[in-house]
């Protein structure tokens, strides 16, 4: 009993000491009931009891006299009640107040001062792919596609890569982007460009591409991001027959104009001035050139500055346009053996081709340089050999989309469908996902397409 008494007196002392030390907090109490040798803890709104027994003064003590050494009585974590699981809902609940006041706060601190014309700056060097996000935040943002200094913010931003606008057999009526930076696919939810008519991308420039129908009648050019819409007026010179046609810009952006010209093997040719809304002919073909002209269709047309470059099979060489001087030249160069598929392409100003080469059941993609010099084909690179195994013994036709620095190319068999980008600066091979359209899963065979450079400011 000597020991329970000096065991009481103990904890008299502690729970003073307490008081006084927390004598600022009122969210638990320490309760002495000597005649039941019961020591309570209330912590709200759980009462918890913890029996003395005289047998077990012993233990008791030392577990009082441990706490005391360590300087601070923490009796009540034993005693703490096990925290419960919260809800998904409630969690997101906390989750969803705490980026609100985040978010008040940053809206008024920062955000209502800020800069409109450092905000423009900002918003010109996101990704591109951004851009499907922001302009439904708000209509000040929207309207920022028409102003004239968020373009001029956009001109001064260098877009490395170009993306690629494809259109798939199975749904003519509407495209898929191809963003190479992200590797992502992305489906235009309304057709582009807006019209009944079946249209297939031949050429781009300056963020926008050209649409021609395919009955090679009517024209449309369309900027695939704003969904920004044109339709050409129809051509003074009624041509039935396939067309090449190729697509320049006046100065460094679409704000100045563009011009498209389309030529037929005949010889018959038009240029299209954005400016002045209408086509023309600005002189003839001489007559040195050929006819006729025998034009490779399956290659788009080159741009290089003001000069279109187009292939032609018969004799094999270039032909090409000045767009600014309107003058026809021709360059006979005759293409690689056991060539097939072939077509121009482009970086840094030099003259590029593309093409399969076929021996025997071997099948390669190589790449070529057109020497400036002799004006021959010299190759400077080919698909690793590891990919070039997948066609060995396989009829392989592939059909180039885009022509300037990278290339995506759709190599495909009646057991294969492949898609896979080159890099004509770093020689680098990538291969693209497969094109899936949203809520699907069956993989979309690439039927034609081109390379166009981003850019929200182009218009029509």
């Amino acid at each position: 009993m000597e020991g329970l008494a000096m065991l009481k007196q103990l904890i008299g002392q502690l729970q003073h000491l307490l008081d006084s030390y927390h004598s600022h907090s009122h969210s638990s109490s320490l309760i002495l009931q000597p005649s039941h040798h019961t020591l309570l803890f209330q912590q709200h709104p759980r009462w918890t009891s913890l029996d003395i027994e005289d047998s077990s003064v012993d233990d008791f003590c030392g577990l009082v006299m441990t706490a005391g050494k360590s300087g601070s009585f923490r009796m009540s974590e034993p005693l703490k009640p096990p925290p419960t699981k919260k809800s998904r809902r409630d969690r997101s609940r906390g989750k969803s107040s705490g980026r609100s006041c985040t978010t008040e706060v940053m809206e008024q601190e920062i955000w209502k001062d800020f800069p409109e014309d450092l905000l423009e700056a900002v918003i010109a060097r996101l990704p591109i792919a951004t851009f499907f996000c922001f302009r439904s935040v708000c209509r000040q943002w929207n309207s920022m596609l028409t102003s004239q200094s968020f373009s001029q913010h956009c001109t001064q931003v260098r877009q490395e890569n170009p993306w690629f606008y494809t259109i798939t057999h199975e749904n003519v009526n509407s495209g898929a982007m191809y963003d190479p930076s992200l590797k992502k696919w992305h489906h235009p939810t309304t057709s582009t460009p807006p019209t009944k008519l079946i249209v297939l991308p031949v050429t781009s420039a300056g963020g926008l591409v050209c649409f021609l129908d395919i009955g090679h009648r009517n024209f449309f050019v369309c900027n695939p991001l704003t969904q920004s819409f044109k339709e050409l007026p129809s051509r003074s010179v009624k041509v039935w027959s396939r067309v090449a046609v190729g697509m320049t810009i006046n100065g460094n952006s679409t704000g100045s104009g563009y011009q498209i010209l389309w030529v037929g093997c005949d010889g018959e040719y038009e240029v299209y001035d954005s400016v002045r809304n209408s086509w023309s002919r600005p002189g003839n073909m001489p007559a040195s050139m050929k006819l006729p002209l025998s034009l490779n269709f399956r290659s788009q047309a080159v741009s290089i500055d003001s000069t279109l470059y187009f292939m032609r099979s018969d004799p094999e060489g270039i032909v090409s346009y000045d767009m600014a001087t309107g003058v026809w030249k021709q360059h006979i160069i005759p293409a690689p053996l056991h060539l097939t598929d072939h077509t121009l392409a482009e970086c840094d100003g030099q003259i590029m081709l593309v093409g399969l080469l076929t021996k025997n059941a071997a099948t390669c993609v190589c790449i070529w340089e057109l020497q400036k010099m002799t004006l021959l084909w010299k190759e400077v690179d080919r698909m690793p050999n590891i990919w070039c195994l997948d066609f060995y013994g396989k009829h392989v036709r592939m059909t180039c989309l885009g022509n300037k620095g990278l290339l995506m190319l759709s190599l495909r068999s009646k057991q294969m469908n492949r898609l896979v980008t080159y890099n004509i600066a770093r020689k680098e091979w990538l291969k693209v996902p497969g094109c899936v359209v949203p809520r699907g899963r069956k993989r979309q065979w690439i039927a034609c397409g081109t390379a166009f450079h981003p850019c929200l400011t182009a218009v029509a």
